[in-house]
């Protein structure tokens, strides 16, 4: 069949026409138990009542103005974000992969005007996701991202996951200016860099001078059960990429920057047209009111024990379906024994809806405000869809 949308998508049959907290409604009725939250953005739930609420206001205001002019909506999330934050700085994208872009620019115009002409190399890891951006799949390197799409932006050396002497030997070489990681690898299969790792990249990068980037586009605004997962380590980077949960829905993404690693993007250096519009930065503003607040953080922190604890106790009742439970707060992974495709077509059979990752893994990413009852009846469900996969043999 000939379709008018770009067949780029490995689409499910399912066309769903309205969302309730975590349930998603199929055309034809079928409800669903929502444990992908659109892949992390719906973190505050579908058709969130505080959200519809400030885009219903927001939309009978005013939609969008050029960033030639002040913009407050804008301004009061930045507020917002830095006070929450490292950052002495914001810059509002409209999407992780733009997020992804801008800082590679930020970190490589830093070294320009530093006149460190030579230091533009960014140290990268295997099994990462930075957008499918041209900065974003030459970051990553792999030959699924870049097969066919060369010549590649120059600049990036990946490096074996967990290998600490390469990223040792790597770190010290003096082309390079920047390490590039993300807290929790979201799409390299809910692989969390140990808080040890995080602080020992922190130290190599203060020890040769290196900007350290954060990508926290799928692990940030509370998904972890911080409002950024580097916060379990207890340091700080000098760059960050947001995205995704920070607009519950609505498009948004940002980077976060301190004064000294933004101070080379001077104006006219970046710019964008849809880029911290009143609409999307109205919504985000919500959000971050609601996840940042430290009651709402513990009971992210609440609940991931109680998924995690019911989530264990599958893998113990299906040792042929899974492997193990893993990840932080509320991004979590089942490594599975069977095919994780399986899996996730025997979920949506039993009225469940995961995400694939790498490593065999199907991601579990719910609203950060999911009920209780809902966390039961959605591991009830993925046993039935166990169970479904063990009959078939």
């Amino acid at each position: 069949m000939i379709t008018t949308i770009l067949p780029t998508y490995n689409r499910a049959p399912l066309s769903f026409v309205r969302g309730e907290g975590s349930w998603l409604i199929e055309a034809d009725g079928r409800r669903f138990l929502d444990l992908a939250a659109g892949i992390a953005v719906n973190s505050l739930g579908h058709a969130n009542p505080a959200l519809v609420k400030t885009l219903t206001e927001q939309a009978q205001a005013l939609w969008h103005v050029s960033n030639l002019y002040q913009i407050p909506a804008q301004q009061r999330l930045a507020d917002l974000l830095v006070a929450h934050t490292f950052a002495d700085t914001v810059f509002f994208t409209n999407s992780g992969t733009e997020a992804c872009e801008l800082a590679v620019k930020m970190a490589r115009k830093y070294r320009f005007d530093r006149g460190e002409t030579d230091r533009t190399r960014i140290l990268t890891f295997e099994g990462s996701f930075h957008g499918r951006s041209a900065a974003g799949i030459a970051a990553v390197g792999s030959e699924k991202m870049t097969r066919g799409f060369g010549p590649l932006l120059p600049g990036f050396t990946q490096l074996p996951w967990g290998d600490h002497a390469a990223l040792e030997a790597a770190a010290a070489e003096p082309d390079v200016g920047a390490i590039l990681v993300e807290p929790v690898q979201g799409e390299g299969g809910i692989r969390p860099l140990p808080d040890a790792c995080l602080k020992g990249l922190r130290d190599l990068c203060d020890q040769h001078g290196l900007l350290m980037i954060l990508d926290e586009v799928q692990c940030g605004m509370g998904r972890t059960g911080k409002l950024f997962a580097h916060e379990w380590a207890g340091i700080t980077p000098d760059i960050m990429m947001v995205a995704k949960g920070i607009g519950g829905g609505f498009p948004l993404g940002a980077v976060l920057a301190t004064e000294n690693a933004a101070s080379a993007m001077t104006a006219g250096t970046h710019g964008s047209t849809y880029g911290g519009n009143p609409l999307a930065c109205a919504v985000g503003g919500t959000v971050m009111e609601i996840i940042a607040d430290d009651a709402f953080l513990a009971e992210v922190n609440r609940k991931a024990g109680l998924l995690r604890q019911r989530l264990e106790g599958l893998v113990a009742s299906h040792p042929d379906i899974f492997e193990q439970v893993r990840g932080s707060g509320l991004m979590l992974g089942l490594k599975c024994r069977a095919p994780n495709a399986d899996v996730l077509k025997a979920g949506y059979d039993e009225g469940v809806l995961t995400v694939p990752a790498a490593d065999n893994v199907i991601r579990i990413l719910p609203a950060l405000n999911i009920p209780d009852a809902d966390i039961a009846a959605a591991v009830d469900r993925l046993d039935r869809a166990a169970t479904r996969l063990e009959a078939a043999g």
